[in-house]
C-alpha cells in the first residue's frame, strides 16, 4: 500500500485533530472527499468506469466474454479481477511490491463481489454446463492518495452498471449440435442489476475514534482499520479487520454501524451520478483522460 512517512509532531497533529472531530482538510469523522465518477471512458470494453476520489485515481473496465460454466456451478457465469498498480501511481509499485498489491487487492475483490445475491449469475449463463458470459474486471490504479479499496468498489459498480452483454440465440441443428448467435444489434443487450452490488467502507481507527475515506497522512496514523462491504440497503455482506493494531468489540460495533449508515448515502449518491450521467444519453460530454 503505497504509505507516507510523519513526523510525531504531524501524526500527534492529525489525531488530535480526529478526537476533536476536525480533519487536516476540513471533513468531519463521517465524511467521504468529493468523489468524481464516469463511465463508458474505454471505448473496447463492455462496460468501463474511472473514480477520482480526492488525490486517488482508479480506472475499471469490463469485458464480457464466453466461456464454459465452471463444474460446481453448471449454470451460473461468473466474475474474474485483475489489479494493476501503475508504477506512475507510486514508485512503491515498481517491481514486487505492485504485484504483491494487486494479488491481494484482487483477493479481496472476490470475496466482496462474487457472493451470490451481489450479481445475478445465473443471468450469465447461455446454456448450462457448456456456454456462460465471464465478466473480465480489470482495475488499474492510476494515482493513490488512500482509501484505495473504496474508490475501487464505486469504480467496480459504476462499471457493472454500464456494462452491456450482447443478447444471444442458441440455435440446435438436426444433429443437436449447438450454435451461438450473438446479436449484432448494440441495443440488443443485457443489463446487469447492480443494486445489490456492494460498496466497501474502510473505517481507520485513529486515536479512540474512527473515520471513513482516510488520506494517506491519516493511514500513516492508523494501526488498525475495518474494511466492510454494504449493500444500499444498508446490509453488511463482508467484514475484514487490517492493520497490525488491535480492535476491542466495542469499537469494531461502532465503526459497523458508521459503516452501514455512510455505505448507504454513499450509493444513494453513487446512483444518483450514475442516472443522471445515463439520462443525458450521447448529448453528454466525456471528459476522459484530458479532464
Amino acid at each position: 500500500m503505497a504509505s507516507v512517512v510523519l513526523s510525531e509532531a504531524e501524526k500527534l497533529y492529525i489525531v488530535h485533530g480526529v478526537q476533536e472531530d476536525l480533519r487536516v482538510d476540513g471533513r468531519g469523522c463521517e465524511d467521504y472527499r468529493c468523489a468524481e465518477v464516469e463511465t463508458d471512458v474505454v471505448s473496447n470494453t463492455s462496460g468501463s468506469a474511472r473514480v477520482k476520489l480526492g488525490h486517488t485515481d482508479i480506472l475499471v473496465g469490463v469485458k464480457a466474454e464466453m466461456g464454459t460454466p465452471k463444474l460446481e456451478k453448471p449454470d451460473e457465469g461468473y466474475l474474474e479481477f485483475f489489479v494493476d498498480c501503475s508504477a506512475n501511481a507510486t514508485p512503491e509499485f515498481e517491481g514486487r511490491g505492485g504485484e504483491e498489491l494487486g494479488t491481494d487487492l484482487a483477493n479481496t475483490l472476490y470475496r466482496v463481489f462474487s457472493s451470490e445475491s451481489c450479481v445475478d449469475l445465473k443471468s450469465l449463463c447461455i446454456n448450462p454446463r457448456e456456454h456462460c458470459w465471464v465478466l473480465y474486471v480489470d482495475v488499474l490504479l492510476l494515482e493513490c492518495g488512500g482509501n484505495l479499496l473504496d474508490a475501487i468498489s464505486i469504480a467496480v459498480k459504476a462499471a457493472l452498471f454500464n456494462t452491456r452483454i450482447p443478447k444471444v440465440r442458441v440455435l440446435e441443428d438436426e444433429e443437436g449440435s449447438k450454435e451461438i448467435e450473438l446479436s449484432d444489434d448494440p441495443y440488443d443487450c443485457i443489463r446487469l442489476n447492480v443494486d445489490d452490488v456492494p460498496c466497501i467502507v474502510t473505517l481507520s481507527k485513529i486515536g479512540y475514534r474512527h473515520v471513513v475515506d482516510a488520506t494517506l497522512q491519516e493511514e500513516a496514523c492508523s494501526l488498525a482499520s475495518l474494511l466492510i462491504s454494504v449493500t444500499s440497503k444498508g446490509a453488511l455482506t463482508s467484514m475484514k479487520k487490517v492493520g497490525k493494531g488491535s480492535l476491542d468489540p466495542e469499537s469494531i460495533f461502532e465503526m459497523m454501524e458508521t459503516g452501514k449508515r455512510v455505505g448507504k448515502s454513499l450509493h444513494i449518491a453513487l446512483q444518483k451520478t450514475l442516472d443522471e450521467e445515463e439520462s443525458l444519453g450521447s448529448s453528454r460530454q466525456k471528459v476522459g483522460f484530458l479532464g
